[in-house]
């Protein structure tokens, strides 16, 4: 499999109506997140399909595709890489992981970092060291700061929480809105799981996080304990 193929089958299912709806939705514009962006306004569900009949594609291939201008094939091909991780061997996953974090620059909109880095990153460090997690969060990207936290994810479904919790504190008074809402919502899935230990972080923290932050990590809470957090109240 070549990745014209794979460009090639898109370009045939694109869908110029929910392109244009998509360049809004992901923020395109001049000055925006996303500026630049274009989209060929293809849906998830048919992206992973996709991935799924392209899966034997080679991993060179693949990343032809990742290098691509429009979004769904870079999602498809993060998608595609996704899949050969979690059906590879040890070696076949240390290539794709190293390969992920050297082409963090196609990796660029929050969807595509939600699709790919916990089940990457986050994946191949769950019983690695992890110093890589904390030059991501200290990076000028936003994407790459975006990677680190949601890395942690994995770990986090693991009962994991030390990581997760240190990156969302150097992470706490970051600028961007789209680290405000990923640092809230790894802190929200600590609390599903242990809210005790949510609230230690939070007590000595919520009162300087911005206040999306907050309430997406107090979002889970019993409504009267929520209330006495965005009320100050602790």
């Amino acid at each position: 499999m070549k990745a014209e193929q794979l460009t090639q089958k898109l370009e045939s299912l694109a869908n110029p109506e929910f392109a244009a709806k998509s360049q809004r939705f992901f923020k395109t514009g001049k000055g925006d997140y996303g500026e630049g962006d274009r989209f060929l306004g293809i849906r998830v569900p048919i992206l992973r399909q996709q991935a799924r009949g392209f899966q034997q594609m080679s991993l060179t291939q693949v990343l032809r595709c990742l290098k691509s201008a429009y979004h769904e094939e870079r999602l498809c091909a993060l998608l595609i890489l996704v899949r050969k991780f979690e059906s590879g061997d040890e070696t076949l996953r240390e290539r794709v992981f190293r390969h992920y974090l050297d082409n963090t620059r196609y990796i660029n909109n929050w969807d595509l970092v939600d699709s790919s880095a916990y089940q990457i990153v986050g994946a191949y460090l769950l019983t690695r060291e992890r110093a890589i997690l904390y030059e991501l969060a200290r990076s000028d990207s936003l994407w790459e700061r975006r990677i680190a936290m949601i890395a942690t994810y994995r770990f986090i479904k693991n009962q994991q929480y030390d990581d997760a919790l240190a990156i969302a504190e150097l992470l706490m008074l970051d600028q961007q809105d789209l680290i405000h809402k990923a640092v809230g919502w790894m802190i929200r899935e600590v609390g599903n799981r242990d809210r005790n230990r949510a609230q230690q972080f939070l007590k000595p923290t919520y009162q300087a996080m911005p206040r999306t932050m907050l309430r997406y990590a107090i979002e889970k809470f019993p409504e009267p304990l929520r209330q006495i957090y965005l009320k100050g109240e602790i």
